[in-house]
């Protein structure tokens, strides 16, 4: 309602409404009662000084005028404008900051208020609770009074479920959020179906779990008690992506849990689980495996809408978040082989602990990534299991924020803060957050509250260092208890009904324990399904042909100096070009940067998609690539070997950000999920790929032999000691011959153009995938004196 509607009634008749609203509110035009309900706020208290009459009927005497209104604004109208401010900004308080007392702890450890969030902040107090102040613009219903719109506010955003969305700077994304928590209070009901869908996985998740301590007692398993609503809430992501349009799911994730995300999400069959504690791992052809603990799986699974979605856990080392980037890069892969530009048809969905996303920094870099245009993935979907304790380090020791998640604000992503207690809770957490990413395309994070019921790992002793903390773990309640305890009181299940589930969960896994011991199943890798299928494993010939033909030659010579008639190039590169065709003409010796123009132009005439990225990849480091040509008068872009012929494949040459690690994780992943791309990561300077070496140790150099996963992906690595001193001059030549084993990968240091043009092109055209850290040179990329001459071009057999 417009608050310049009292001007326009008659004084009277307004008194006469609100003796009418003081007797019955309802009696009276909802307009009516909404207006005198905020001017009631204004009214004077008893002992007060108001300005009301004593009857405490309204005031609509003149004002003075509002500056450029062209009426007159009376005191009541101003004190209701007041009055519904300082409501809205209590509002708007609670939404920004109402997280930081929600009952987020499962151990109780909640903070018990917020000084921005007193009534006082507000020019309110107690005594105000009874007034009737509307509810401003809070989505829910209420009363109307003071009191029951703090009891709305709280229980949306301080009860089990805490938000943080306000820091958003997109005006749709907060109101889409406000629409799907505030009018339910942040409190969906739930079916006895959708209950008993909860109930049944929290049943399996820790009685898998005790299974495993009881026959397994000194093994290893990294257990999820203490988090088991992880599994509901990924079941939940599951279930409803498949419904919003999601044909694929490529997990990443550390230890703890993922035994039983792999059993209860995946599917993994419980035999082949207890095999692997019996000692039978994966079926390996060749190579060293790896521990269960770190092992992949992929399942089709059939969703209970009837969907398919096929489940992937990707493998994942002991470097716990080395997995983010390489998830992001195998999803953009696949989007990209399946054509899913609008990027809803494959999601990445990590799952990190809380001292790691703390604590790493490719964390960081990894979400520097999602919003870059060659690298987005259209938002992943992050869960930290907050178990408040990272090893033996307390949180603050390990952080001076709040929240783990806390070095996610960069990205402006919404944060759902859940008690791990509160099953329903996690599973309308991770509904809005699958929901949100199919409608913004955009990262969102569930900081999932729990705790670490056992140490580090089974064995480990925690309370040597928490003496405290595990005294309280030790007698809390497990989730599945508090939940059985919540449904029987709601009548939904009885007691018959829990130890009915209980039971056929230990026939099943009898069943598999006597399977696992006597028929001994293992996990089948499997390597060249898929977009593999067609390729085989590396024998002993190495070889390839890897020629062109002169009208190759020249029909790329020609398309790389070919730029539109309108396009003003640079004076100094004119030259460049010239020479470059003198070289397809023959006329001259070809250098490191034609052949490798000639290598990459001929492969994407034989429909061979290639991606270049470094952080001077565009330009090269040494002025000696220009795949991007710069319009001199206006900046306009131009790439050559992008445009040669209209059906060629597809070529991009990226500039990245400064980040090593993160990059060659993404490009990495990428290369693996499809061996038809050649995939290209120039380091800066060869030294920087320090920066890379646990992306280079835990996958590139030993991907292969411990989880039979190949890649052909290409490292250029600028090397040699010229004129830079010890700065910029070592690609560690050294560091990759010591990691070469068993034919892992190739090491090579060019001393021809010649030599990197067949290198490039042997790496597509051979039926295996090895990596190739190429050692590139400085000096030699202009030298004359080490070009392609026309005869050693005959001598390759152009």
């Amino acid at each position: 309602m417009q608050s310049d509607f009292v001007n326009r009634a008659n004084t009277e008749y307004i008194d006469q409404l609100y003796q009418r609203y003081q007797t019955d509110p309802r009696s009276i035009d909802p307009e009516w009662r909404e207006f005198f309900s905020r001017m009631d706020w204004e009214l004077p208290r008893p002992g007060g000084n108001g300005e009301s009459g004593k009857s405490g009927r309204p005031t609509v005497s003149a004002q003075p005028t509002d500056e450029g209104s062209g009426r007159s604004a009376t005191r009541s109208e101003r004190r209701a404008e007041e009055s519904s401010s300082r409501v809205n900004d209590l509002i708007h308080a609670y939404r920004e900051l109402g997280h930081f007392i929600a009952d987020s702890d499962p151990m109780g450890h909640n903070r018990p208020n917020h000084p921005l969030l007193e009534l006082a902040e507000f020019n309110m107090s107690a005594a105000d609770l009874d007034r009737n102040v509307g509810q401003g613009t809070f989505l829910g219903r209420t009363d109307g009074t003071l009191r029951d719109l703090l009891e709305k506010l709280r229980l949306t955003y301080c009860s089990t479920l805490g938000v943080e969305y306000m820091g958003i700077a997109d005006k749709n994304q907060r109101e889409w959020l406000m629409q799907r928590m505030e009018p339910i209070y942040n409190k969906p009901k739930f079916s006895v179906e959708e209950s008993k869908f909860i109930l049944n996985q929290l049943i399996s998740a820790q009685g898998f779990e005790e299974y495993l301590q009881a026959k397994y007692p000194t093994g290893k398993r990294f257990s999820i008690e203490g988090a088991e609503s992880l599994i509901p809430m990924l079941n939940t992501i599951i279930e409803d992506g498949a419904n919003l349009g999601l044909d694929e799911f490529v997990m990443g994730m550390a230890h703890r849990g993922r035994l039983n995300t792999l059993a209860h999400v995946l599917g993994k069959p419980y035999e082949m689980i207890l095999g692997e504690f019996e000692g039978h791992l994966p079926e390996n052809d060749e190579g060293d495996g790896d521990v269960k603990y770190h092992l992949g799986y992929s399942h089709d699974r059939l969703t209970k809408s009837g969907r398919k979605a096929h489940l992937a856990l990707s493998f994942n080392p002991s470097h716990l978040e080395l997995v983010n980037p390489v998830v992001e890069g195998i999803v953009r892969a696949k989007q990209y082989h399946l054509g899913d530009m609008q990027r809803g048809r494959v999601v990445p969905l990590l799952i990190h602990g809380d001292a790691a996303f703390t604590g790493q920094g490719i964390v960081l870099e990894t979400l520097a990534l999602s919003e870059m245009p060659y690298w987005r993935t259209g938002g992943t979907i992050h869960i930290i299991i907050n178990n408040q304790i990272g090893f033996t380090t307390m949180p603050k020791q390990g952080r001076f924020t709040p929240y783990p998640t806390d070095v996610a604000k960069t990205i402006q992503a919404p944060i759902f803060h859940v008690n791990g207690d509160d099953p329903e809770a996690c599973v309308h957490a991770a509904r809005l957050a699958v929901a949100f990413r199919q409608q913004f395309h955009q990262d969102v994070l569930i900081d999932l509250w729990c705790y670490r019921k056992h140490g580090h790992n089974e064995v480990d002793e925690p309370s040597y260092t928490q003496p405290l903390m595990y005294k309280e773990i030790s007698s809390h309640r497990a989730a599945r208890d508090t939940y059985v305890q919540r449904l029987v009181e709601e009548g939904k299940f009885t007691e018959a009904d829990i130890e009915r589930m209980k039971s056929e969960l230990r026939e099943r896994l009898d069943r598999a324990y006597a399977q696992a011991k006597e028929s001994r199943p293992r996990q089948t890798i499997v390597t060249l399904g898929g977009i593999w299928k067609g390729f085989q494993r590396a024998g002993a010939d190495w070889s390839a042909k890897t020629a062109i033909s002169p009208e190759v030659v020249k029909k790329v010579a020609d398309g790389v100096t070919r730029v539109p008639a309108d396009f003003n190039l640079h004076p100094k590169l004119k030259s460049l070009l010239q020479a470059r065709k003198e070289m397809g003409e023959g006329k001259i010796g070809i250098d490191w940067g034609m052949a490798e123009a000639l290598a990459l132009g001929s492969l994407v005439l034989e429909d061979t998609p290639i991606r270049f990225v470094g952080q001077d990849a565009q330009r090269g480091t040494f002025s000696h690539r220009h795949a991007c040509l710069h319009d001199y008068e206006t900046g306009k872009k131009f790439y050559p070997l992008a445009n040669m012929e209209p059906n060629q494949a597809p070529i991009i040459f990226v500039n990245t950000m400064l980040s090593e690690l993160a990059v060659l994780g993404f490009e990495y992943g990428f290369s693996s999920a499809d061996p038809r791309n050649l995939v290209i990561w120039e380091a800066q300077f060869g030294d920087f790929v320090n920066g890379a070496q646990p992306i280079i140790d835990q996958f590139i150099a030993g991907a292969e032999s411990k989880w039979q996963k190949m890649c052909g992906l290409v490292l250029l690595l600028p090397h040699g000691y010229e004129g830079q001193g010890p700065e910029h001059s070592n690609g560690y030549l050294e560091r990759f011959l010591q990691l070469c084993a068993e034919n892992n990968m190739q090491v090579v240091v060019p001393s021809t153009p010649a030599q990197y043009f067949h290198l490039l092109r042997r790496q597509i055209h051979r039926k295996f995938r090895k990596p190739l850290i190429a050692m590139m040179p400085k000096s030699l990329l202009r030298n004359p004196i080490r070009s392609w001459t026309t005869s050693s071009a005959a001598r390759c057999k152009w």
